[in-house]
């Protein structure tokens, strides 16, 4: 079997409430600091954890499929769906000081399908203007091809690009007094290293190169009660070591958390 180079590796009431908007029970809260290291295959994990960590779009997709604003805190439309106006937080920055506008999420709707107009109405409101009705953008408006960005590392999202190195390897590093401090983005550092083979990547997890790897099945993992295995051991897509704190919920659209695994998950 390959061997891992291992130079290769990353150089009370209010609180229930708390608990509760984050997803997590009250058994499994979450701890602030640490570094999670990730270990995923060549098909799109690696950009799609790095994205979810650096960018956040105007609206989330929660863990169980409920629908909740992100940079947008509320929204509403005329009767037939077709004219919508977003109200945007106004307290958030961009990685490199730079304060969300308008404009920097109107450069990102410009790829809407449909799009017939889009205009700033005050200071942090935004109006759009559909060719047809379309009742269910706020959905649309969660994928990560509506990411908000200044250019292809600075986002708004919980971590900073440090190092990246496309389709091999990224570290984000959290960003201090974040917009979501204390709701979400627990880790000190997200590191994620691309690794094709799989047996490479269980051998990784097994010597505590890393905490998560991306597996079809646990076989290479010796001492298989030391892992978690998501959605299952039977049906899994992840292992995870005992050392990684996990939300109640995960999201089951894609086994990486729809890609919030750094701001979600947690390290014990």
């Amino acid at each position: 079997m390959t061997r891992i180079d291992r130079r290769a590796l990353f150089s009370t009431g209010a609180a229930a409430a708390l608990l509760a908007a984050t997803g997590v029970s009250l058994d499994a809260a979450p701890k602030a600091g640490g570094t999670l290291r990730l270990a995923v295959p060549k098909d799109g994990s690696l950009d799609c954890v790095a994205r979810g960590a650096m960018f956040d779009t105007l609206t989330e997709i929660a863990p169980d499929g409920t629908l909740r604003g992100e940079l947008a805190q509320s929204w509403h439309s005329s009767d037939e769906a077709r004219i919508w106006t977003f109200d945007l937080r106004a307290d958030v920055m961009f990685h490199d000081g730079a304060p969300l506008r308008p404009e920097d999420v109107i450069q990102a709707l410009t790829r809407l399908p449909d799009l017939a107009s889009i205009e700033t109405v005050a200071d942090h409101q935004l109006r759009v203007e559909l060719t047809n009705s379309t009742p269910g953008l706020p959905f649309t408006l969660a994928d990560d091809a509506f990411c908000i960005t200044r250019d292809q590392t600075i986002g708004t999202g919980c971590y900073r690009a440090v190092h990246l190195q496309e389709g091999r390897n990224f570290r984000g590093a959290k960003i201090k007094n974040h917009y979501k401090a204390g709701q979400a983005g627990w880790l000190n550092q997200i590191e994620v290293i691309m690794i094709p083979n799989a047996n490479v990547r269980a051998e990784a997890l097994r010597d505590g190169y890393v905490d998560v790897a991306a597996l079809p099945a646990p076989s290479g993992l010796r001492e298989r009660a030391k892992y978690r295995y998501h959605p299952s051991e039977r049906d899994m897509a992840l292992a995870v070591a005992d050392t990684v704190g996990l939300p109640r919920q995960v999201s089951i659209r894609a086994a990486l958390d729809d890609g919030r695994i750094a701001e979600r998950w947690w390290m014990t």
